[in-house]
């Protein structure tokens, strides 16, 4: 494969194995195990003396071409490719703790993320301080002696925050700890966490990755040294692995991944815009937008603004459920990066498990509503917003 390959070539070939029959798709290899021709062969699979597949739990020739197809665009060296996205965040941040060890995240999480580093992990030792990740200021007041991660997302979900990854990546580097950056918001597309200095990224590609609702999946990805020391003996040991049907059905997904980001992105952009100009509509955060309050640090990490519009409404709750049931063609459902433009209410449903004081301090409030663009014809869309929002009391 050509290291100067773009993404669109690279998500369409990169990574491909092909098998004696020369397929144009790439193959599924529907298996639990693999046969060795002689005894002294599998023994030697087994101790590592040669390269090959041992079972599937480990491993599959349909998985390691999603996972190279990932390292490409990522440019990283080495992935696993897990059963879900949660699944990948609990492999990255479990594989390198012990107890003793201590977690700095942004409290600025999708829910589930934050109880792994919140809940969780505290259950084996492993104590957690959560920031406010805008501010270098508090990552560095929250370091102690034995902080071995540092953990966030950027844009966050649902306040598409952003957080300077580079500043927190030198951070990290000062005292030997290493960078989880959830790059979900942002895609492989927009933002490239390695480049800036963090040392893991993960993904749900439940998201944009597969972006037509089909089946889950998630992918850690680092250079190999950290992988083969940390990620897998655990990979192999409690058995996060992706089935060959995802892996496959992700590949396929992944080959339009620049098409459908770039059309989601833009209608994403002209919805905030006219958002921004309705009455009954209090604030409007978009990436791509002058006024999000971290434009600055945008411009120096993010190559493209996001598939997500996060939007306050003047009347709460009542205001947000009622536009949310009026859509017609934007259908309410808590998943994202989809084909089909899709809306949710965190506060009821995402983020529903967290404190109402929590919840304030991440900026989500009980107007506060989630939109995820789909593909569908920008007019049509922002026509569907217009109807609805004749239905929100003033």
């Amino acid at each position: 494969m050509s290291k100067t390959w773009r993404p669109a070539t690279q998500l369409v070939h990169g990574g491909t194995l092909r098998s004696q029959y020369g397929e144009t798709s790439e193959a599924i290899y529907l298996t639990q195990g693999f046969v060795y021709n002689t005894s002294e062969a599998a023994e030697a699979r087994f101790k590592g003396e040669t390269d090959g597949f041992i079972y599937a739990r480990y491993g599959s020739p349909t998985n390691d071409m999603f996972e190279k197809r990932m390292c490409s665009l990522e440019g990283a060296e080495d992935a696993r490719a897990t059963a879900s996205g949660m699944a990948a965040v609990a492999a990255a941040v479990l594989c390198q703790v012990k107890a003793g060890d201590h977690i700095v995240a942004a409290r600025a999480l999708f829910g589930s993320c934050r109880w792994v580093v919140e809940t969780l992990a505290p259950k084996y030792g492993v104590e957690c301080t959560l920031v406010d990740g805008r501010d270098l200021a508090n990552w560095e007041k929250a370091i102690r002696p034995n902080t071995k991660v540092f953990f966030l997302e950027s844009p966050t979900n649902p306040t598409l925050e952003v957080v300077d990854i580079s500043g927190v990546a030198k951070l990290a580097n000062q005292v030997g700890a290493k960078l989880i950056v959830d790059n979900v918001f942002a895609t492989p597309l927009f933002q490239k966490p390695l480049e800036l200095g963090a040392h893991i990224v993960v993904y749900s590609a439940t998201k944009h990755i597969d972006g037509q609702g089909r089946c889950l999946g998630g992918v850690v990805l680092a250079d190999k040294a950290w992988i083969d020391e940390n990620l897998h003996d655990y990979f192999r040991h409690t058995g996060p692995a992706m089935s060959p049907f995802n892996a496959w059905t992700l590949l396929k997904g992944i080959e339009t991944l620049p098409l459908r980001v770039r059309q989601q992105t833009e209608n994403a952009a002209k919805i905030a815009d006219f958002l921004a100009e309705q009455g009954k509509v209090a604030k409007v955060i978009y990436p791509g937008r002058n006024d999000h309050p971290q434009a600055e640090i945008i411009a120096k990490q993010m190559t493209g603004g996001s598939t997500l519009v996060c939007f306050e409404l003047k009347g709460g709750k009542e205001a947000a459920f009622a536009l949310q049931n009026a859509l017609e063609i934007i259908k309410i459902s808590n998943n994202l990066g989809d084909s089909k433009s899709l809306i949710t209410h965190p506060a009821t449903t995402t983020h529903k498990n967290l404190t109402e004081e929590a919840r304030a301090e991440l900026g989500i409030s009980p107007g506060t509503v989630r939109l995820s663009a789909g593909i569908e014809d920008t007019d049509d869309l922002i026509e569907d917003f217009a109807r609805a929002l004749t239905k929100v009391s003033a």
